[in-house]
């Protein structure tokens, strides 16, 4: 069992550098809310050298500080990574939407790149979800896969909190109209057709929970001591939802 205070919740820049990502890295980001919010603060830490991209769909205003590439041809991509921002990828523009890459394409930016994150699911802005029969759209070769959940989903009534609500419900055990319970939570997170859909053997998993709270810790602490108990190796990140201080890279 977790002990209440084992994780401490950090900033966006602080969760990045704790998820540890290594150069050689694929990483696809998946789950509920607060995926394009690290996906830019893992971009902003690491900087020159990492590309961010998607394989699923994003707003066109979320280009944030990168370099933003549209289908870019190899020789120029290679020259914005020599720059000092990360490079965000996009196959192409459809009015207010970005629409991503191939999952087969990210890996081959390796050659260039020091590192791939990869924005791999949709929510629709809901704290929690569970994917549908063609989700997640895990880049090939991705090495590791950061499972995302928003704290306010806790405790709450899943048709309100969460994207594919009647999945949701039939993958815990439950009706849709009863409350996303830590434990029912921590299912949804570890399931293999839960957040876990897609998640090969050897590929390291972590969960971040983000908009942690003193209102919600108590909920939080719950998921983490049932992770704990379910899946001792699985990673686990927590991001506060307002840091003690300024951080430039909060979203």
């Amino acid at each position: 069992m977790a002990e209440p205070d084992r994780l401490t919740p950090l900033t966006l820049i602080g969760a990045a550098r704790d998820l540890g990502v290594a150069p050689g890295e694929v990483v696809s980001l998946v789950g509920g809310g607060g995926k394009s919010s690290l996906l830019f603060a893992l971009g902003d830490l690491h900087g020159s050298g990492t590309v961010l991209t998607t394989t699923t769909r994003m707003g066109t205003d979320q280009a944030g500080e990168a370099h933003l590439l549209v289908r870019p041809e190899t020789a120029d991509l290679a020259r914005a990574l020599e720059g000092p921002e990360p490079v965000l990828v996009w196959d192409r523009v459809d009015g207010p939407k970005a629409i991503g890459v191939d999952p087969s394409v990210p890996a081959s930016w390796l050659a260039h790149a020091d590192r791939v994150i990869v924005e791999a699911d949709g929510a629709r802005g809901h704290p929690a979800k569970a994917p549908a029969p063609h989700e997640p759209v895990i880049a090939n070769d991705t090495s590791t896969v950061v499972a995302v959940m928003g704290a306010d989903a806790l405790d709450r009534v899943i048709e309100d909190q969460c994207h594919r609500p009647l999945r949701v419900a039939a993958l815990v055990g439950c009706s849709p109209y009863e409350r996303l319970t830590p434990e029912r939570a921590a299912r949804l997170l570890l399931d293999s057709d839960g957040s876990r859909r897609g998640v090969g053997r050897g590929v390291r998993f972590t969960v971040a929970i983000t908009k942690v709270s003193e209102n919600n810790r108590a909920l939080v602490d719950r998921v983490v001591a049932e992770l704990d108990r379910a899946d001792p190796g699985v990673g686990i990140v927590l991001v506060a939802d307002h840091p003690t201080r300024p951080d430039p890279y909060q979203r």
